[in-house]
């Protein structure tokens, strides 16, 4: 601009008479250069001005990745709620109810507060809304129940982690721990059609012949996947689950109750003190229920002694198929239990194998008699749930469930519970002969001998 200034200058001196400018003609290119430079101050003040940029996009930081956050990598470890005495255990999408996000979590009963949920998507895109606390009605008086945190809020089946806060507060420190979400994803196929959730292994249970014969037995049943939810057990157990769970038949969970509370050996607070019941038994059965509710067909909720055995049909397949076809609506199908005593013995000895003398156990082939019902005592159920019908479950019952419950008669289905008896002034004549297993004995004792072969147990003890 200056530099056309000048030019125009230039040619306006050189118009005047005899290359003379006249006094006028001076005065307004005096005037002129004036404004001139004013105007060339003026540009640069502009061009260095940070208003010149307001028309430019801003450099964007690109958001934190989720490695900010420090994400619980074993799904189901026990992670304390910060500022309560609370825990949480594993998060759930559930598309049943129009995509909330559900936290097994365990709460103290008698001290609850307003607790909040964070939820945050990949983008690291956090929300905090207020959660709603639903304690399990089933706690057996004990200070502690299993509970469902409930997280309701825009977008929340799109988010990939969550925590639960004691503060309604939008910044959380990235330390805090948070659950990576499951069960985004509905599938109508599955990975398993059986799934076993063994609720709790505590103590120093040893029982190796016991759970080898049950693990194949249900094998043969049909049943490919069994979950154990495990604090403890004797060291030649661990060594018989290492094998099963390298073979892939076996997931065993980590279950360190014992490090946040103190857990229970038992149902009734009045005979077996503790913070929480059965070292959380309704907590691992609900997990176990929302872990496979897109991977199993069916999960079977019963205990490592007991095993759920079809009476009419070959196997649980062929049993499931039947039931369902006839009561289409079911999804909570409730299974007796009858208990062998493992104080009465089969007469014959047939099954009293010397290469199982030295296993650790009880070899439940030698136990064949089976208590009769008591008269105006209910006897308790194990079940065979369909998961993607059932919200809570206790352990002898749902609690809430979609759709109906049928008890399966006894002679159609029931358990085979061999353990100490409950009605032990009973002599034998008094009990009723059930030799089910027997018709898997070959296939069964040939399972169990290659099982104990490859762990090393007939080595180690014969």
């Amino acid at each position: 601009m200056l530099h056309c200034f000048l030019h125009i200058s230039w040619l306006f001196f050189s118009t005047g008479p005899k290359g003379q400018m006249e006094k006028g003609r001076f005065k307004a290119l005096l005037s002129l250069s004036f404004i001139a430079t004013a105007i060339g101050i003026m540009v640069l003040v502009y061009t260095d001005s940070p208003k010149h940029y307001m028309h430019t996009p801003p450099t964007i930081r690109a958001p934190p990745t989720n490695d900010t956050f420090k994400i619980q990598e074993d799904l189901n470890s026990i992670t304390p709620i910060i500022g309560s005495e609370h825990f949480m255990v594993s998060a759930f999408i559930d598309h049943r109810l129009d995509g909330v996000i559900r936290i097994i979590s365990i709460i103290k009963r008698n001290s609850l507060q307003p607790l909040y949920c964070v939820y945050c998507n990949t983008e690291h895109d956090c929300r905090t809304v207020r959660a709603d606390v639903q304690i399990h009605t089933d706690h057996f008086s004990f200070p502690y129940g299993a509970s469902d945190v409930i997280c309701k809020g825009k977008h929340a089946q799109n988010a990939t982690h969550v925590l639960i806060t004691t503060e309604k507060n939008d910044s959380v420190d990235p330390k805090m721990v948070h659950l990576p979400i499951q069960n985004k994803v509905v599938r109508d196929t599955f990975k398993f059609d059986f799934t076993i959730c063994i609720s709790n292994l505590f103590g120093d249970y040893n029982n190796v012949l016991q759970f080898a014969q049950t693990m194949e037995m249900y094998k043969l049943l049909g049943v490919q996947h069994v979950v154990i939810y495990k604090t403890k057990c004797g060291p030649d157990l661990e060594k018989l689950l290492k094998h099963y769970e390298t073979e892939g038949t076996l997931e065993i969970v980590s279950w360190p109750i014992d490090k946040f509370v103190n857990p229970s050996p038992g149902w009734n607070i009045k005979k077996h003190k503790g913070d929480v019941h059965y070292y959380g038994q309704l907590v691992t059965l609900n997990e176990c229920i929302y872990r496979h509710m897109y991977q199993s067909r069916y999960v079977l909720l019963n205990d490592i002694d007991e095993i759920i055995m079809p009476y009419k049909n070959t196997n649980l397949s062929s049993l499931m198929k039947d039931l369902q076809s006839a009561h289409p609506s079911v999804g909570v199908f409730l299974i007796e239990n009858h208990i062998f005593p493992k104080t009465q013995f089969e007469d014959s000895g047939k099954f009293k194998r010397a290469e199982w003398n030295n296993i650790p156990g009880v070899n439940i082939m030698e136990h064949i008699y089976r208590e009769p019902g008591r008269k105006n005592i209910y006897n308790p159920t194990k079940m065979i749930v369909n998961p993607r019908k059932v919200q809570q479950t206790s352990v002898h019952s749902s609690l809430k469930y979609y759709g109906d419950v049928y008890h399966v008669p006894f002679d159609v289905c029931r358990i085979v519970h061999v353990r100490v008896p409950l009605q032990g002034h009973l002599t034998k004549d008094k009990l009723f002969v059930d030799k089910r297993l027997w018709d898997f004995e070959q296939d069964l004792i040939r399972n169990v001998d290659q099982t104990l072969r490859i762990s090393g147990f007939l080595n180690s003890f014969s």
